[in-house]
């Protein structure tokens, strides 16, 4: 059956109330979808330690779950003194770092005699370096913020986690449809663990070669550049390069000679691209079934809605979207144009 005009008007005024939702509802929407990603990972890394061998036994859901809380609590504790120490003194330092860059700039522009001499500015905006660690530093008092927030949502939704399977099932008229809902569910639940669970490792190994890297070299904030590799890595293809950038300009500004950032480039620049193209390509293999240029068309419409939140989301919503839309013939089609090859398997719903 061909669709309608009035079917089609009614899906677009759908979609484009569904964005406007989006976008003025982003001081809500976010905190819960954070409480929902801190909700998701409590339970796959409590499904994971009830998953490790002791001998013959395996370790029981009542010690696995308070475990995985209390893991994510040390490592967010560790995580976010050691990045607000280090933003804060690097928010000190910064304004001598950009003077430092601007005098390269000026002996650069007459060593080759140009006639308009470089400024920094002619890269970055005026000021740029202050306010990015400013924004930065913002970044972690919004998190700060909506953390109370984020705790409340998140113990909601594991106070009433036990129900929700059962609230799942009384959404559909029978148990047929409630079946192919569930193996939609688990699907998705499936594709995303394996992107995470892949991102994860390789964001994390990213991370930690970037700082061992930093820290050899000798210069400072070493372990907050390499936090900066860990969280951009996860913003699919232009994450890792802006990565590069920062601590690039840094050494430019910190050291007396030219040779720490050749290295840096060259260093982090071959583990970016080891991990990005050769590891990460093999490991995630092709389950994803996603096309590049619509992983790209995604991360700027979802960072353009939810910024950086968005940016490290949009992989999985698509993954979602993709699969939710095979399983319609109504919406088969859309999930034709996001797939890599076209190929979405099966029909459940006729």
């Amino acid at each position: 059956m061909r669709p309608t005009l009035l079917s089609i008007t009614l899906s677009l005024i759908i979609v484009c109330l569904v964005g406007w939702l989006l976008v003025t509802g982003r001081a809500l929407l976010l905190p819960f979808v954070i409480a929902l990603i801190v909700w998701y990972l409590i339970n796959a890394l409590s499904h994971g330690f009830k998953h490790i061998p002791l001998g013959p036994w395996h370790l029981p859901g009542w010690v696995a779950f308070p475990l995985s809380l209390l893991s994510i609590f040390i490592a967010a504790t560790f995580v976010l003194d050691m990045v607000a120490v280090n933003l804060a003194q690097l928010t000190r330092d910064a304004p001598t770092y950009q003077a430092r860059l601007e005098e390269i700039f000026h002996h650069v522009a007459s060593l080759v005699k140009l006639n308009d001499p470089l400024e920094l500015k002619d890269f970055l905006p005026d000021a740029m370096v202050p306010k990015m660690v400013t924004a930065g530093a913002s970044f972690l008092t919004t998190i700060a913020g909506s953390a109370s927030l984020v705790f409340i949502y998140v113990l909601f939704l594991l106070l009433e986690q036990s129900t929700f399977d059962r609230k799942f099932e009384k959404l559909f008229a029978n148990k047929e449809l409630a079946k192919s809902a569930f193996a939609v569910r688990e699907e998705i639940n499936r594709s995303i663990m394996h992107y995470f669970g892949i991102k994860s490792v390789v964001s994390l190994a990213t991370g930690l070669l970037t700082s061992i890297a930093l820290t050899t070299i000798g210069l400072p904030y070493a372990a907050l550049f390499g936090f900066i590799a860990f969280l951009l890595n996860y913003i699919p293809t232009i994450g890792s390069m802006i990565s590069v950038i920062f601590p690039a300009l840094l050494s430019l500004a910190y050291f007396d000679t030219l040779g720490p950032f050749v290295i840096i480039v060259a260093g982090l620049g071959a583990i970016q691209f080891a991990i990005g193209n050769l590891i990460e390509p093999k490991l995630m293999g092709s389950s994803l079934n996603l096309s590049g240029i619509v992983i790209m068309l995604s991360l700027a419409f979802w960072g353009a809605i939810w910024g950086v939140v968005g940016m490290v989301l949009c992989v999985p919503l698509t993954v979602l979207i993709l699969i939710v839309c095979s399983k319609f013939s109504g919406s088969r089609p859309i999930a034709v144009l996001l797939s890599a090859n076209g190929d979405i398997g099966d029909l459940t719903e006729k």
